[in-house]
């Protein structure tokens, strides 16, 4: 199934206070999830298996996104996988481990925005919003207007993915 999402991801110092201040909004609690996601090779765009503690199936993503400060658009491509350790033991061999991301993720809906809560195994704490696109300008300003609301400095947002930060950092050493 394909999917035209926009995003926005940032560094935050406390997800208690973007937590409550979700609570003052009314946002829906859907839930806490241990996700661990693998990054393959591929020659373009980015391709995981997100892999999800107590669930039997795993999701083969696939997208394509720009790498900027501000609203982000990418086309994703999502897969249900069954046999998800033989399958991700499969592209580990085929196309290579990039990188893994083992996260917790809380995850609110706001107005038709999926706001999650990430702690990412060393790396820090983010907010990310998530948004199915249907008209990029509307959809950036009630970014825009979720930022404000939740105090998100513009310096704390995030060009790239989690993964990119992984690989950046283990590069320094």
């Amino acid at each position: 199934m394909e999917h035209q999402l926009l995003e926005i991801k940032a560094r935050v110092e406390s997800l208690e206070a973007v937590r409550k201040k979700l609570k003052a909004l009314n946002a829906h609690f859907v839930g806490t999830f241990h996700q661990i996601d693998t990054f393959f090779n591929v020659p373009q765009g980015r391709l995981k298996l997100r892999m999800v503690k107590g669930e039997e199936k795993a999701t083969l993503i696939y997208y394509e996104r720009e790498d900027i400060l501000g609203p982000k658009r990418s086309k994703a491509l999502v897969l249900k996988i069954s046999e998800q350790e033989l399958f991700r033991s499969f592209f580990e061999k085929v196309l290579g481990k990039k990188v893994v991301i083992d996260k917790r993720r809380e995850i609110y809906v706001y107005e038709e925005t999926q706001i999650h809560l990430d702690t990412v195994e060393n790396l820090g704490t983010f907010v990310e919003f998530e948004r199915k696109s249907k008209d990029f300008v509307k959809d950036n300003e009630i970014f825009e207007d979720l930022t404000i609301k939740l105090e998100i400095k513009n310096k704390d947002r995030l060009e790239g993915s989690y993964s990119d930060i992984a690989l950046k950092n283990r590069s320094k050493y």
